[in-house]
This record gives structure tokens, sequence and C-alpha cells, in this order.
């Protein structure tokens, strides 16, 4: 009838090819295992990770930013920006986050660093006028 088609698998083990010689071992679309390409070349890959749209390249600048610009256990005086989902007060220090729970938008509180994280800190409220 006509050439045999290959099986196509769309998870990570699988790989996803088009190529006529096969995927090399596995791998192949995302973050597979031995090699592979996606595409419609014609061997089928060898190493690397195939298919790679630039999102590890473009996720690690926002995440290198350097060092909190507040530590535990600090006092800063904040002006509470918004209201997140959970109803923490969101409050802005040099573009870096701090929760501040029981606060209001426009609230101007002093406030206790009470955790640092990754990019985001958490404080409780010490001093200030809460509306």
């Amino acid at each position: 009838m006509g050439e045999e088609r290959p099986r196509r698998s769309y998870g990570r083990k699988g790989g996803y090819s088009r190529s006529g010689g096969g995927s090399g071992g596995g791998g192949g679309y995302g973050r597979g295992g031995v090699g592979g390409s996606y595409g419609r070349s014609g061997g089928g890959g060898g190493g690397g990770r195939g298919y790679d749209r630039g999102y590890d390249r473009d996720r690690g600048q926002d995440r290198n930013r350097g060092p909190a610009p507040v530590e535990e256990g600090q006092e800063v005086d904040v002006t509470i920006d918004s209201v997140g989902k959970r109803g923490d007060g969101i409050a802005r220090i040099n573009n870096f986050v701090v929760f501040v729970p029981g606060t209001n938008q426009g609230d101007q509180v002093k406030v206790r660093i009470t955790s640092v994280r990754g990019n985001f800190a958490t404080g409780e409220v010490v001093t200030g006028e809460q509306q």
C-alpha cells in the first residue's frame, strides 16, 4: 500500500521527529533524553535538547537580579501599592515585592521583614497609618 509511517509520540521520552533515520534513541521534542531533533531533517539528531524555544535563556534574566534590597529583621517604611489575590498588601522596594498581611492599598506603614525569598519578602506591620 505505501510507506509505513512511524508512530508519533508527544511525551517527553518518545520524542517528536519526522526525520527519516529516527531520532537517535529518544529525546527530541522538549527536555528528552539522549538526542533527537525537531523538524523534517534527514538524519536523526544526536545530542542536545532538540527543539529549544529559548525559555531557559529568557527565564534566567529575571532571576539574576542580585541581592535582595532588604534583610530579615530589617524595618522599612513602605506605602502599600496594591492588594494581592490572598488579600495581603503589596509594597515595592526598588521593584522588589514585599507582602504585608493585614494592610490595604494606600496604607503607609513601618514593616519588619520576617522572611526573604528569591524574588519577594514578607513582613509584618510595626507601626503606621492604616486606612
